[in-house]
């Protein structure tokens, strides 16, 4: 049985893969050993679709919900992170401070080596404290009552690592901040989260005693064996509940989410209720030490996705090739799986909680944010050029459209005439001028910052052709041009034109074996590598195709040229050169590429 959820009006284009989220969703979890899954969309902040499958009690008809109950496991660091930071932006601790400093039973502990630093709360935040990987031992520590676990530190710890050279996954790490948020607020941890972060937020169902959950809307655990399912006993609230064990549902870990997706972009408005300000709420979601390089593909002919891990304060931050920045934390327990992760740029978010032992909500959760982001059914927050930068790209298109010393001198930084003579820049720009004609931007190219300093914008010639001007603004209180430079690229002979979208023609499928006959209607020279440029076209089929063959980005207008192929699974650049005495292509490159990806303002 399945339950699902949504508010109307949402489009139809939201619908339709709303509908696709739900049969990802069905395909995977018939192929989990797991008798519940309860997921959620969040956009902006908000539950815009939820849905239940299975069961949350083996034998009831319980279909879960997103008010229904899960343990999180490792979710919950997040919490316990944010609980510091609250803690050190009242001025109660630094995070510098030396972790012994709160925590007593620590200053016995003998690091790996004499000249190892002594372990600090950053240390611990970011799980560079040194402490081997403790999963699963870390799981069955839970209930671990307070006094065994003051005993177990102040018997002596292991390490892998002097502090503060690498990061390892570390329970114990989180078990001793819970411990020091105990002896810094002077409350047990389960009271300070959810006074200082639970009830000002709303998170009425979320805690981490079971006892207090109603009994019909609490996820039994479970392990699939022989065959059959198995109940895994929860352990109760213990010393390292701050790395695992809270209680919670869809709908509070909406809010949740929220305000980590409320802290984009920086700005000045009020803070509103949240009990972090943003700027905290940014931190934890900073790549603070790298983890892990990913590298995976569905099979031999998909793109591989590559992705770049770092840890923050209680949270992931994954770099992705295709989408930019994720962020987001996994939970897998004895009876539970679970994710959460969000994507700045567009406002998404994925939420899933599973009943089985380690369930892979990861994977899933995965799959369900890439096919929305895909979809581009959010517009994305991208990097803008700021009041200066647009004050600039205005004066320079006035002196693209005809040259001006005064205005030259009022906008360039004393390095530009250093670093080529603005005679030199005139000149260049009237032969630029007596080749495309009058300029005017190009309303096909998107304009693109790497910061708010910086801008790309492309001009469209009256005589073909178009031209990419990019500048870069100095540091100063009022900034000036540092960088301004300019770029002709001629339309390219009808050649190379052609050549180009029969290559795209290839790359769409429409050549079938005509792939391998393109070089006799359009011949290639005795550099060419025949054989390989064939691979290189049918692995691009494959791959991306098809792709549309987008406008020159570079070329001299005579011999070479180069195009930016755009398909729906990614881009290529392809570079071609024209020998016009033999009338063949002498020289072909084709290679993926990435745009400049997702930013936030």
């Amino acid at each position: 049985m399945t339950v699902a959820s949504r508010p109307s009006a949402l489009g139809q284009a939201f619908e339709a893969e709303l509908e696709r989220v739900d049969a990802i969703a069905d395909r995977t979890f018939a192929g989990w050993h797991a008798p519940g899954l309860t997921y959620g969309i969040v956009r902006d902040g908000q539950l815009i679709h939820s849905r239940g499958i299975g069961t949350l009690r083996v034998g009831e008809d319980a279909t879960p919900t997103p008010s229904s109950v899960f343990r999180i496991a490792s979710m919950t660091k997040s919490f316990t992170a944010a609980t510091v930071l609250l803690l050190r932006d009242e001025g109660r601790l630094n995070l510098d401070d030396e972790a012994a400093t709160h925590v007593p039973e620590l200053a016995s502990v003998q690091l790996p080596t004499a000249d190892s630093p002594p372990i600090t709360i950053r240390h611990l935040l970011t799980m560079t404290a040194g402490f081997p990987t403790d999963d699963p031992w870390g799981d069955r520590q839970q209930g671990l009552d307070l006094a065994s676990f003051s005993e177990l530190l102040r018997g002596g710890l292991s390490f892998a690592w002097a502090p503060g050279t690498r990061f390892e996954y570390s329970n114990l790490g989180y078990g001793i901040l819970g411990r020091l948020i105990t002896n810094v607020a002077g409350r047990e941890y389960r009271e300070v989260v959810r006074e200082r972060l639970l009830r000002p937020l709303g998170m009425t169902s979320s805690g981490y005693l079971e006892d207090e959950i109603e009994p019909a809307r609490l996820a039994r655990g479970y392990v699939w064996r022989d065959g059959s399912f198995l109940d895994e006993p929860m352990d109760g609230y213990g010393a390292l509940a701050s790395m695992g064990g809270m209680f919670t549902t869809v709908e509070d870990l909406t809010r949740w989410v929220a305000g980590f997706q409320d802290a984009w972009p920086p700005r000045d408005e009020p803070e509103g209720g949240h009990p972090l300000s943003r700027a905290s709420r940014r931190e934890m979601q900073q790549p603070t030490v790298p983890a892990d390089l990913r590298l995976t593909a569905a099979s031999t002919d998909a793109i591989p996705d590559v992705e770049s891990l770092h840890y923050g304060f209680g949270l992931f931050q994954i770099d992705d090739v295709r989408f930019g920045r994720v962020i987001g934390h996994a939970g897998g327990y004895p009876g539970f799986g679970s994710h959460m992760r969000w994507h700045p740029a567009s406002g998404l978010g994925v939420i899933a909680l599973a009943n089985g032992r380690y369930t892979p909500t990861t994977l899933l959760a995965k799959e369900l944010l890439g096919v929305l982001i895909q979809a581009e059914l959010a517009p994305l927050r991208r990097t803008r050029p700021n009041a200066a930068t647009r004050a600039a790209r205005a004066a320079v298109d006035r002196l693209v459209a005809s040259w001006d010393d005064e205005l030259a001198a009022e906008i360039f930084a004393m390095n530009v005439e250093l670093d080529e003579s603005l005679a030199s820049r005139k000149a260049v720009l009237e032969r630029i001028r007596e080749r495309h004609g009058r300029l005017t931007p190009d309303p096909d190219a998107l304009g693109q910052s790497l910061t708010g300093f910086h801008q790309v914008w492309w001009l469209k010639g009256e005589r073909g052709g178009r031209v990419k001007v990019e500048i870069l603004l100095t540091p100063e209180a009022s900034p000036r041009v540092q960088t301004f430079a300019i770029t002709s690229v001629p339309e390219p002979p009808h050649a190379l034109r052609h050549a180009a979208e029969e290559i795209v023609a290839a790359i769409a499928g429409q050549g079938g074996a005509g792939i391998a006959e393109w070089p006799r209607t359009r011949p290639i020279g005795p550099d060419v590598d025949l054989a390989a440029i064939r691979r290189q076209l049918r692995a691009a089929e494959a791959r991306f195709g098809p792709v549309e063959l987008g406008p020159p980005i570079d070329g001299d207008g005579e011999r070479k040229a180069t195009y930016r192929l755009h398909g729906a699974r990614g881009h290529l650049e392809l570079a071609l050169t024209f020998d016009p005495d033999a009338g063949c292509i002498a020289a072909i490159s084709l290679v993926p590429t990435k745009l400049l990806p997702p930013d936030l303002d």
